[in-house]
């Protein structure tokens, strides 16, 4: 039986699952190298370090781009699509953060030929998709609706957060689960602060990330790519 938001549901399940190959597991976003300065040593650092980055920095800078690529996806507005994609792609802090962006975006965009509904996107060849807008793209072709979208993309950020710190920290199972648990509320909270900026506004300062991120580049030993 077709049931639109049924359908709307899985689909959106489908973009956040881990089983997705884009290889966000690979990847700790500066993560490994605050744990690796100390900067984060327990769960309670653990969680102002993911709170921050969702709150800071997402929701006031990449997501609002995020919701610019879902709604020209969703009218078909390609060049506008383009224009969300190179901001997305400009706008990452150091060449790890970037390089990750596009390696996702690149994995993500293989897809795109396996949904049906978003064949238009698969004949874009001409675009160096960075994660963000590809997720968005896809979601707005597969008609999941903007808000559960946006939702999926950043439980899937949150959660391969989480698990690095699990990793890396180190945190058990159960603390792992206690943080997911907290970060709840922030989730719906970036959410909000997303909607309401504009991408004229769109802007964040993140220089701890920066500075972990730069740093995490030259890092000895480490289990992620950045």
């Amino acid at each position: 039986m077709h049931d639109p938001k049924l359908n709307s549901l899985l689909s959106a399940l489908h973009l956040a699952s881990p089983a997705l190959p884009v290889g966000g597991f690979a990847y700790s976003q500066g993560l490994e190298q605050a744990i690796e300065d100390r900067w984060v040593t327990n769960m309670e650092q653990a969680y102002v370090w993911i709170r921050d980055g969702l709150l800071l920095n997402l929701a006031r800078q990449e997501l609002p781009w995020w919701l610019h690529c879902y709604e020209a996806a969703s009218q078909q507005q390609w060049d506008a699509l383009r224009d969300g994609n190179q901001q997305l792609s400009a706008m990452r802090e150091t060449a790890e953060l970037r390089l990750e962006s596009l390696q996702m975006g690149y994995s993500m965009a293989k897809l795109f030929a396996q949904w049906p509904s978003a064949q238009a996107l698969a004949a874009l060849q001409d675009v160096t998709w960075s994660y963000p807008a590809a997720h968005a793209a896809l979601a707005a072709c597969t008609s999941v609706e903007k808000e559960t979208a946006l939702v999926a993309y950043l439980w899937s950020w949150v959660e391969n957060q989480v698990l690095a710190a699990i990793k890396t920290v180190p945190l058990g199972q159960i603390e792992g689960q206690q943080l997911l648990h907290r970060l709840k509320e922030d989730i719906v909270a970036a959410c909000v602060v997303a909607q309401a900026t504009s991408t004229a506004e769109a802007g964040s300062a993140p220089v701890g990330l920066a500075l972990a991120s730069a740093r995490h580049e030259t890092q000895y030993s480490r289990l992620f790519r950045s």
